[in-house]
């Protein structure tokens, strides 16, 4: 009996770690590979949400910088894009732009998907 509750309590804990966990990530996160397979095609818009300094140093393709802690601009500025097509996102490592994604889906962005590791896991493999 003793044995049934200690693993019922592990099986509790570890599906609210994963609940938690899927309610932190928007859209999906994609590898390196999978990013750069990804945005080859011509109906994308790709993002980069770093600050224009971060941006000037190396950016990925042809990557529109909308700078992600100018909130307001942000905002202003993503409604521009077209929301029907998907948006890839990426930052300098991953923390801007799941709340780059955050804010994409609150103005009605069906797909966002960002880059895991960001800019500085691009630039390793490049």
């Amino acid at each position: 009996m003793k044995n049934i509750i200690i693993i019922l309590t592990f099986l509790f804990a570890l599906s609210c770690k994963q609940e938690v966990q899927a309610q932190n990530e928007v859209g999906d996160v994609l590898s390196v590979e999978q990013f750069e397979q990804e945005i080859q095609s011509d109906d994308i818009q790709l993002l980069d949400v770093r600050t224009a300094e971060e941006y000037e140093e190396g950016y990925i393709g042809d990557a529109t910088n909308i700078d992600v802690l100018k909130t307001d601009e942000f905002k202003q500025e993503i409604q521009k894009l077209d929301k029907s097509k998907p948006v890839y996102v990426y930052c300098r490592s991953g923390k801007r732009s799941q709340k780059a994604a955050e804010i994409l889906e609150e103005e009605g962005f069906e797909t966002i998907k960002d880059l895991d590791g960001g800019y500085n896991a691009w630039s390793e493999k490049h």
